[in-house]
């Protein structure tokens, strides 16, 4: 087990309410540097809620979340990308007239130093950074298997093609830690497979962190070393996959009744 000042990520108490919804419920628990973390639950369980916190996106009744020794939630919205954390949503969010290429690229923008009159003069440090940024892309889009599609615009493309071009814009702004959010809705046994070899190929090239909610178990249990389990806004179990499974409130979430 890693010493907790390995922990890259430590979220402490964390509660979010909306109205008299609570859908965060004092939530706490570390991800160490290198880890793949799986998170699941029923739906409902708060998950995307958790992330949205990770994010920037909402901001928690009570708790923190410490990023690299840092306050993340002292961070405004704008910043969390150039902290080091790259992010996939559940439901694409791409610029659907854009093509492949260029929607990666857009997400190296928090990495470049060139300002507005270096750009305007298009001043030799402006081609330098262009080129860096086109020499990481072209290295993504044929990691991920995308080099084919590279010139066409995504809205042309699957659903689950376009969650691999989100990934791959996560991935271009080199974050410490990847935020996964489902990424196997919508693909077949078969990509699901691909998937899973996936994530631990980009955890072990690029030295990132991966945070993983999930609803299909079998890539959970496949491909984390950790797993949190979550139900109505509160941790329910917290370790290795086997051990998580089979925990008896995780039995009970997922099927109502413990196994025999």
């Amino acid at each position: 087990m890693p010493a907790p000042s390995d922990a890259l990520l430590r979220v402490n108490d964390l509660s979010v309410r909306f109205g008299g919804i609570v859908a965060l419920d004092g939530i706490s628990f570390d991800v160490h540097r290198g880890q793949i973390c799986g998170v699941i639950g029923p739906n409902g369980a708060g998950k995307t809620t958790l992330f949205n916190c990770l994010s920037r996106l909402y901001n928690p009744a009570t708790g923190t979340i410490t990023f690299d020794g840092e306050d993340l939630l002292g961070k405004p919205q704008h910043a969390i990308a150039a902290a080091g954390i790259g992010r996939t949503f559940q439901n694409v969010a791409l610029f659907p007239a854009m093509t492949v290429r260029e929607n990666v690229m857009v997400g190296r923008h928090c990495r470049t130093g060139t300002g507005y009159l270096a750009n305007a003069f298009r001043l030799p440090s402006v081609r330098r950074e262009e080129g860096e940024v086109k020499e990481r892309t072209d290295r993504l889009l044929a990691l991920l298997g995308l080099d084919e599609v590279a010139e066409t615009p995504v809205k042309h493309l699957s659903f689950g093609t376009r969650k691999r071009v989100e990934m791959a814009r996560a991935l271009v702004a080199d974050p410490k830690l990847l935020l996964l959010d489902e990424p196997a809705a919508g693909l077949n046994h078969e990509e699901v497979d691909g998937l899973r070899n996936l994530i631990t190929d980009v955890r072990d090239r690029f030295h990132v962190t991966v945070l993983l909610v999930e609803h299909h178990l079998n890539l959970v249990m496949r491909v984390s070393d950790q797993v949190v389990a979550m139900n109505f806004g509160r941790k329910i179990a917290d370790g290795p996959p086997a051990q998580v499974q089979a925990d008896p409130e995780v039995v009970r979430a997922y099927l109502g009744t413990e196994t025999a």
